[in-house]
């Protein structure tokens, strides 16, 4: 048994989503991928994919084993590729995923920077909120805006943001502006449902050793935070987003930031990937080209009090 070819089938298998799909994009019988792909689970002893008339789906033990595939798969490429001396530039394909509007406003521009650079690499870009699983989701590499629990995952800090409260000039103007936490009660507000609960907002106490919970007058909740920026700008009233969210306004002049002194402790940014050792070329060659430069973004970005 080829083990290289029935790992290429298999990984072919699932991104196709069927045995014959696969075939027919490697140009071979659906009889003879069927069968690679039975003496591989053979060989394992384990079943590698549940199949249904309409779904591929992987086991358990075959997600795991698909993605070591894919790994393994990848550097024998890169491998050959530099004994033919062929290698000069990078190549394939990257999938990335970042939040949405921190992958909008620092990661984008970046990767479009990359693409100009290298033109044999092609990359997919998921901006969301929703933490997607790297191996799961199939994804090389993701900027996350937490406190990382321990894991397998290769991280590298890019920096930090802080959660702030700001509002319009004119806003503060008519309705005065808050220098302490009980001045919040009778101030409007617009809430932003995907970082606070409710009408919750989230300051630091001012022995800054325990977090202060405090219910706020919510005249508005959205569920972005460019809505609730937009809102704030437009006068509703003051809103709480995390500080690159709203430091292009801050810079503009249209928001102003208020009770500083009692944001939380930063929280860091980083990057994310699977895998120790050697990488494949295309993902440290955006790593090499991104890291830097979305620190130096980020840097530019509100610091902290």
């Amino acid at each position: 048994m080829d083990r290289l070819e029935a790992m290429s089938l298999l990984v072919a298998a699932v991104e196709a989503g069927s045995l014959s799909a696969a075939g027919r994009r490697l140009g071979i019988p659906l009889p003879s991928v069927s069968r690679k792909i039975a003496d591989l689970e053979a060989h394992l002893g384990a079943r590698l994919l549940v199949r249904t008339t309409r779904k591929l789906t992987p086991t358990d033990a075959g997600a795991a084993y698909i993605e070591a595939c894919r790994r393994l798969l990848g550097e024998v490429e890169e491998t050959e590729r530099a004994v033919r001396g062929e290698y000069t530039e990078p190549r394939g394909a990257l999938t990335m995923t970042a939040p949405l509007v921190f992958g909008r406003l620092h990661v984008l521009p970046v990767v479009s920077a990359f693409l100009s650079r290298f033109p044999d690499i092609t990359v997919r870009l998921i901006l969301t909120d929703r933490a997607l699983d790297l191996v799961e989701d199939h994804v090389d590499l993701a900027v996350r805006i937490s406190h990382l629990p321990d894991s397998d995952l290769v991280t590298a800090r890019l920096g930090t943001v802080t959660r702030v409260v700001c509002g319009s000039p004119d806003f503060l103007a008519a309705h005065g502006t808050p220098h302490t936490l009980s001045d919040l009660a009778e101030i409007p507000c617009v809430t932003f449902s995907d970082l606070a609960a409710g009408p919750a907002w989230h300051f630091a106490t001012s022995d800054r050793k325990a977090v202060q919970v405090v219910r706020v007058r919510s005249r508005l909740q959205v569920n972005t935070a460019e809505a609730a920026l937009d809102a704030a700008a437009a006068g509703v009233g003051l809103t709480q987003v995390l500080s690159y969210q709203a430091a292009p306004l801050v810079a503009a002049g249209s928001q102003v930031l208020v009770l500083r002194s009692f944001e939380l402790d930063p929280v860091p940014v980083s990057v994310v990937h699977v895998g120790h050792g050697r990488l494949p070329l295309k993902l440290r060659s955006f790593l090499d080209f991104a890291t830097p430069r979305i620190r130096a973004s980020l840097g530019a970005v509100i610091p902290p009090p």
